[in-house]
């Protein structure tokens, strides 16, 4: 195994070094209110795709058998959770989905069940304390094949529950009216909940401050933008954001008609503006077999960010999660 996937180069600048401690200490939107609360500090750095990844997980078991849709970091814990489909025929139709909750060395500490929830494109956590908070995609609808959530959810991680959509556990949301296919996913650095969904068939993201969405404040939208063209819509993978950007992940398993290194593209977009800042085709994990690309999430260690990304592998019935990030910040 190699932790260094792609081309040779220096895995943190020292101008991103700069960049990162500029934004933390001068915050671009430290002022400011939304619905009476202050909006959290934004950091100005943006992570730079065109460098190098380096492995975080290796050919990782998680609970079902199932490939890897979706991972978020616990940042105040130190714990990543994931999101599977859970193994059966009908499960994918239903929604059914399984979270694993891991060490960050891949231990598997704990798992949930969660039926008719949808497809777990991306998920969120929430730390309170020593208690993780997920936000998942709920109220999943089929499209005969898949199930895609119709309204967010928030609820306590419980090892070995199960919760379905009508548990008294949950508490829902849909902020925007006529949203479908909608999932979330949480910027630690801000503080900010960024929700994937489709207008009239199009792709869009909404940003909202947390604490306003769990308040009911869905009129204090920071920024709603459609997705770039660019990113391959069919093959859709997963997103997370830090500061003032969204990253989104498309590509596809290797096959015979995508050979390695694959069609995998990890894409940086200006929230801001709605404008694709970068596309790179990303070679980390290429000698894994099938790798496909799937989930993305933002780690923060010892303060510094990681731009986390997964790719699945393994046989039909005996898949396995990797996990990959970027480091070097502009």
């Amino acid at each position: 195994m190699s932790g260094l996937q792609e081309s040779a180069g220096q895995a943190l600048s020292r101008r991103g070094l700069l960049k990162f401690g500029a934004g933390l200490a001068a915050a671009t939107t430290a002022a400011g209110f939304a619905g009476g609360q202050a909006r959290a500090a934004v950091p100005e750095g943006r992570f730079l795709l065109d460098t190098p990844s380096y492995n975080r997980l290796w050919k990782n078991p998680l609970h079902d058998v199932t490939v890897l849709q979706s991972l978020a970091f616990d940042n105040v814990n130190n714990h990543i959770y994931t999101a599977q489909v859970q193994s059966g025929s009908t499960t994918a139709k239903n929604g059914d989905l399984v979270i694993t909750k891991l060490s960050l060395t891949g231990t598997k500490l704990g798992y949930m069940i969660l039926k008719g929830f949808g497809h777990g494109v991306a998920i969120g956590v929430e730390p309170v304390g020593a208690t993780a908070y997920l936000w998942t995609e709920t109220d999943g609808a089929s499209d005969g094949e898949n199930a895609w959530g119709r309204k967010l959810a928030r609820f306590r991680f419980v090892n070995g529950a199960t919760r379905t959509t009508a548990s008294a556990e949950l508490t829902k949301y849909a902020p925007i009216a006529g949203a479908t296919s909608l999932t979330c996913a949480i910027d630690p650095s801000t503080n900010r909940l960024i929700m994937r969904h489709r207008m009239n068939g199009q792709a869009r993201f909404a940003v909202y401050l947390l604490d306003d969405l769990k308040a009911g404040r869905t009129d204090n939208k920071l920024y709603d933008f459609a997705e770039p063209l660019a990113v391959d819509l069919a093959n859709f993978q997963g997103y997370t954001a830090y500061g003032n950007y969204v990253y989104t992940l498309d590509g596809h398993g290797y096959s015979t008609t995508n050979p390695p290194p694959g069609d995998t593209y990890v894409t940086s977009i200006d929230m801001r503006t709605g404008a694709q800042v970068e596309r790179f085709l990303t070679q980390a994990g290429k000698s894994l077999d099938l790798r496909e690309p799937e989930g993305m999430a933002i780690q923060l260690e010892n303060g510094a960010p990681k731009l986390c990304f997964g790719l699945a592998s393994g046989a039909a019935g005996a898949r396995r999660a990797s996990v990959f990030f970027k480091e070097t910040l502009v």
